[in-house]
């Protein structure tokens, strides 16, 4: 079976903006989510967002078939994610729930789980870069300790200290939360 993708593969091999377009549509929400866990704020993923199919649309030609091209689409704008990061150098900015976008998730159809998840992105974001970076890539894109080293140029015993401070602020913030 052929992904959404496929559709519009050669078109936007070719350049064509309405194929880019219909690329982008097909794939643009789970992006968003996925940028949105390693941004400071909404417009920081955005941004994040329009630079990683940048990126998608320049590289296309290195997309050879062998696997989904959601897949690889996901792996092109992680690592765009990740740049960003180890660009970054100040504290991230807190994100505000109202600002959250409605982006509704194929999966969750009550309006309570939605509202949960962005109670949760929005406590994750208010995590320090480092600790949020190692808590998504761990717990979020199920890349083991070792892994997460090697992307970020760290440790694996750093990887699992911020990790383990990640938990435990989350679970702070939580429990401040949950007791207001």
């Amino acid at each position: 079976m052929e992904t959404p993708g496929h559709a519009y593969l050669a078109g936007c091999r070719r350049g064509d903006p309405q194929a880019q377009r219909q690329l982008y549509e097909a794939y643009k929400g789970p992006m968003f989510r996925l940028c949105l866990r390693y941004a400071g704020g909404r417009e920081e993923a955005e941004d994040l967002l329009q630079e990683g199919f940048i990126k998608v649309f320049s590289d296309l030609h290195q997309f050879r078939g062998e696997g989904p091209l959601g897949g690889w689409i996901r792996r092109v704008i992680l690592n765009v994610a990740l740049q960003h990061v180890r660009r970054q150098k100040q504290a991230p900015a807190v994100l505000d729930i109202e600002t959250v976008p409605d982006v509704p998730d194929e999966n969750a159809n009550s309006l309570y789980i939605q509202l949960r998840a962005k109670a949760l992105t929005a406590l994750i974001q208010q995590l320090p870069v480092g600790y949020r970076t190692v808590f998504n890539l761990f717990v979020m894109e199920g890349y083991s300790h070792r892994e997460i080293a090697g992307m970020l140029d760290i440790s694996e015993n750093t990887s699992k200290s911020q990790l383990s401070k990640a938990k435990a602020m989350l679970r702070r913030m939580l429990e401040k939360s949950l007791a207001s």
